[in-house]
């Protein structure tokens, strides 16, 4: 069987390290997320926590609930469910860097380690 358009992004970012533009796997996943209805904000939002994953090295945890470990799958259906859940949960990755750091209880700011 043929690998999707979202395999064959993923197979050459693994072999060479890049994609063309606009066919990396987090873009496949945002025209995934938008056709099965996923609001086009939250699609965005995903999409960046997906790339981000991947491009700063998250730790493998954090990568498998960014979807590398399936597809992104997990990430859509949260959106559907609880797009509220979803907005916060992705916003406060991208804030903190896949939780690099820690909060400053005196400056009210999170600490980046990095």
């Amino acid at each position: 069987m043929k690998p999707d358009l979202y395999e064959e992004a993923l197979i050459i970012l693994g072999s060479q390290g890049y994609c063309a533009p606009q066919h990396y796997p987090w873009d496949y996943w945002e025209k995934k997320a938008l056709a099965a209805g996923v609001p086009e904000e939250l699609a965005s939002l995903g999409r960046s926590v997906m790339r981000e994953a991947h491009q700063h090295a998250w730790g493998e945890r954090l990568q498998c609930l960014c979807g590398w470990a399936d597809k992104g799958r997990r990430m859509i259906r949260l959106a559907l469910k609880s797009p509220k859940t979803a907005d916060k949960r992705w916003r406060d990755l991208l804030n903190t860097d896949g939780n690099r750091g820690r909060w400053d209880e005196k400056t009210g700011r999170w600490i980046s380690w990095i």
